[in-house]
Parts: C-alpha cells; structure tokens; sequence
C-alpha cells in the first residue's frame, strides 16, 4: 500500500510528518511512499533527499489520494473530500473538540486515527505525539525567554563583578514543565517549580528544580497519576502560591494544559507584581493560556514592562528535530498495525491502544473509545506478619545489650589475667615492643573509626605509606635466623603488599572520575 504525504497548509507550519530516515524505516515495512514536492521544505528536507531515501515525489492531489495519508495538522474540508473511500488518515485530529470533521471523516468512509488521541499507558507512549510536542515546545520556551530575558541564565564571576543567577519558576511538572526545567537548570538558571500533584515532586527535583511545597495548593496523591479539578479552596491557594513565585522570578514559564485547554494560573494581578523586564512563556496559549493576558501566536508586553510570549508554534520552531520525533511516532504506530510487515495494515479493534485512537471506521463514529484502565498507584504489598510491638523491641534489646557486656567484661578479664601471666615472664625488649604494638592498635582503631565512610578512600591511599614501612620491615626479618620469625615477616609482607597495590589500584580508579578524558 502506499503512503502519501502531503504537504502541510497551514499558514506559518514548517514540520511534515516524515523525513527521509523515516520514509526508509516505512519502507522497511513494507509500505511504498510518495511526498508532495516542497513538503519537507520548510524543515530543511529537499525533494532529493527523500528521492535518495526511497520516496516518490509527487503532485498534491496524488499525494491525497494514497491509501494512506499521514498529516501534522488536522485536513480542512477540501482536503477530507479528496480522500478517498476506504482510506487510512494518521494525523492530529483533536477529536475532543472536532466532532464535525469526525463525522465528515465518517461520511467519506475513511478510517481515521488520532495521534494525539493515543491512551496514556506506557505501551503507547511511542507514539504519543502530545509528548512529542510538549517536549520539545518546552524546551523551546526556555530558548525564547533566554533571547527575551535581558541578562544570562547562569551566574558569572568575573574580574569586573558577579552577576547572579536568572530566576525560573515553571507551573506545571508534566511533559513540558519537565523539559522546561532541564533546559533551564542545563543553562544554569536557578530553578523552582510547582505541580498541584505531589508525586511531581520527584521528577522536578531530579532535573536540578527546587520543588515548592505547598500542601494547601496540592491534591493528594492520584490513582491515576493526572491532575483532578481543584476545589475553590486549592484554587485560591494555588493562585496565590503563583502570584508570589512569580513576583520573585525574572522568568515564569506556564505549561497547565489539560486535554487541550489552558488553566489559569497568572492572574493580571500576578502579572503587575512582577518585575519590570520579567518574561513569562505562555506554553499553553494554544489552549487559550495559562495567563490572563496572553494573546495567543503573539508577543505582547505588559503596561509594568512585563514580556508574555503567547506562541502557538514553539514545536515547529525547531522544525528538523520535531519532524524526525513525530515521523518516528507515525513509524511506531505502522509498525504496530503491520506485524507482518508485508505493507498491508490490519487494525485490531480488541487492542486498546488501536481502539483508542480510532475514531472512524467503515462510515461509523467510534468515538469516544471504552474507557482504558490506567493505574499510576503502585501494586498493593502483601500483608506481612506482624511483628513484636516497640516495647517488645525495646525489652529485648536491652537484654541483648546486657548478655554483651558480660560476655565482653569476662572476656577482658580472662585476656588480662593471661596478659600479666605473659608478661611476668617477658624481658624488657619484648615489654617495649609490646607496649607499642598496643598503643598502635588503639590508635589505629580510634583514627579509622573516627573517620567518616565517605574519606575511607582518601585515607587508604595515605595509609600506603604505612604499608610501605610494614614492607620493608617485613622483608629485613625475611632473613632471621628463627623459622617463626621468618614465616612472620612472609605472611607480614605478602599482607602489607596487597594493601600497597590494592591501596594505588582504588586511589587511581578515584581520580580517574575526575578526568575528562575518562
């Protein structure tokens, strides 16, 4: 079957859905494909270089009429009508909202499948083009606050000054909210970031973020692992939390998106308390914005000289890289409904991924889909036994502390009396020498148990030189006379050896974390 893409029409859109590499990977399965001439212009792919990779390059009206079509941005009315029968459309269709081009999907006969309808399990997350989008556009919205923003991210130490640190706070730890904060912390800003969901919390901190707490503007813990409406209470403790980050950031980057609608979260209010030169980057002003003044595909600035930038675009501002990304997500989902890679797609209906994305098939309106369970709430644990209560704990303990003292106390007494025994009958050579054979234990105990676990290392490499002496002392008594004394000395040098080269081998692979080169 052949594959077309056409090219995209929508004014001021730079992305296609396939790129070269890409169309090879189709073709890999099977498929034949044919591009629209000029449809990959607009993200730096020449007609020739699909050409080179396999595809067809093709007029538009052939391109439309492929078996199936793969598209960016959801086919307008003339674009539906030059489907044909029976055809396959990939492509965003926002059936939440478009209920009319479903049915006119429908009507045509086409079998349509939304990616931006793909269930929310991780089997799907491969050809999930939401987080394809919202990645990158969060990454993007980083870009455009740092060309805005007046001074560096990063803090500079310099001969003529100091410069501090931009100040990013980021709404939002989804997709978005978590590419944002990379970039941001990467740049070397100083990051603080919200989720109204608690188990955000982990994934901010893990990008370098300062997660900021607020139990009043929170929801417990989902079982689903996706934001719930809050209640009025929540939302005025969340606008709050909002207003006062933001009047503390040089930079505020929203990202509440949810099913395709903006959430407010930067009031006008918010907005006048911010700093005269702030920025804020409105990433869900194609759902109409988190901010109360954005204005969504344009940049606007406050009468407080506050910069809201409300691009609907911020993905097809990096057109190479979010083609390749989407491209791979449209590879993804052919390669699950073509098993045999025989270029022949075979819809399974009893899938929930296919199912959940279809909206239309032989002239009938399948959507919505059946609900797909989804569970974010870890297994629940067997129940163990229980166990002794803590006075239990504590009773058997102290019996336990009690029968060690008196094993060790006898034992000191026993060593003692075997000592003075010894001793008794010892000359003054061998006296002095013990006395300082005991001293050294006690020293070496107390030093090494006295040290912390994190300079066990550092302090092996020092004791090397240590070693060093015990080796040589070893091997001068190699040569004595007494059978014992030389057996000593082997065992003493053959132990001080391994601890010298042992000691080097763990000192070189310490610093060997610290090259660049490693």
């Amino acid at each position: 079957m052949i594959i077309g893409i056409p090219k995209e029409t929508l004014a001021g859109e730079r992305l296609v859905a396939a790129t070269p590499k890409t169309v090879t990977q189709l073709n890999k399965l099977g498929y034949d494909v044919v591009v629209e001439t000029g449809a990959g212009i607009a993200a730096n792919f020449a007609d020739k270089v699909y050409a080179d990779a396999g595809a067809t390059i093709v007029d538009a009206s052939t391109a439309w009429h492929s078996d199936i079509v793969t598209t960016i941005d959801t086919p307008n009315s003339a674009q539906i009508a030059e489907l044909k029968s029976g055809a396959m459309l990939v492509s965003r269709l926002a059936p939440h909202t478009n209920h009319d081009v479903i049915e006119r999907l429908a009507k045509q006969g086409v079998t349509a499948l939304a990616l931006d309808a793909v269930p929310r399990i991780s089997r799907a997350q491969s050809l999930d083009v939401l987080s394809t989008m919202s990645n990158v556009a969060g990454y993007r919205a980083v870009i455009e606050a740092a060309d805005e923003f007046g001074g560096m991210f990063t803090g500079q130490v310099t001969a003529a000054g100091k410069t501090p640190p931009a100040r990013v706070f980021v709404i939002g730890g989804g997709v978005a909210g978590l590419s944002s904060i990379g970039a941001a912390a990467s740049l070397g800003a100083e990051v603080r970031a919200f989720d109204v969901r608690p188990e955000a919390a982990e994934q901010i901190e893990s990008l370098g973020a300062t997660f900021v707490k607020a139990e009043a503007a929170q929801q417990q813990k989902s079982s689903t692992g996706y934001a719930s409406a809050l209640s009025e209470d929540q939302q005025k403790a969340t606008l709050a939390l909002y207003t006062k980050e933001a009047s503390n950031a040089d930079i505020v980057i929203t990202t509440a998106l949810v099913r395709g609608s903006a959430v407010r979260t930067i009031t006008k209010e918010a907005v006048e308390a911010m700093k005269p030169g702030s920025v804020i980057v409105d990433v869900a002003a194609s759902g109409g914005g988190n901010c109360e003044l954005t204005v969504p595909g344009k940049k606007i600035v406050s009468d407080n000289g506050v910069t809201i930038i409300g691009y609907t675009d911020l993905a097809g501002r990096m057109p190479q890289h979010t083609s390749q990304l989407f491209g791979t997500n449209v590879v993804n989902l052919m390669k699950l409904v073509t098993p045999n890679k025989d270029g022949n797609p075979a819809l399974d209906m009893d899938d929930p991924v296919q199912r959940g994305m279809t909206v239309s098939k032989a002239g009938e309106i399948l959507w919505p889909p059946p609900a797909v369970a989804v569970s974010a709430a870890p297994a629940p644990v067997a129940a163990k036994p229980a166990g002794p209560t803590p006075e239990q704990k504590a009773a058997q303990e102290a019996v336990e502390q009690a029968a060690k003292a008196k094993r060790n106390s006898v034992l000191a007494v026993v060593a003692g009396i075997i000592l003075a025994v010894a001793l008794a009958f010892t000359n003054d050579s061998f006296l002095l020498t013990f006395s300082v054979f005991i001293l050294a234990i006690f020293v070496g105990y107390y030093v090494v148990s006295n040290v912390s676990h994190s300079l066990h290392t550092p302090l092996m490499s020092q004791t090397n030189a240590i070693s060093g002496i015990i080796l040589v002392g070893s091997l001068l008594q190699v040569g004595s006379p007494s059978l014992v004394v030389t057996i000593l000395a082997v065992l003493s040098a053959a132990i001080a050896s391994i601890n010298v080269f042992g000691g080097f081998l763990v000192t070189y692979r310490m610093l060997s974390m610290f090259r660049k080169d490693a």
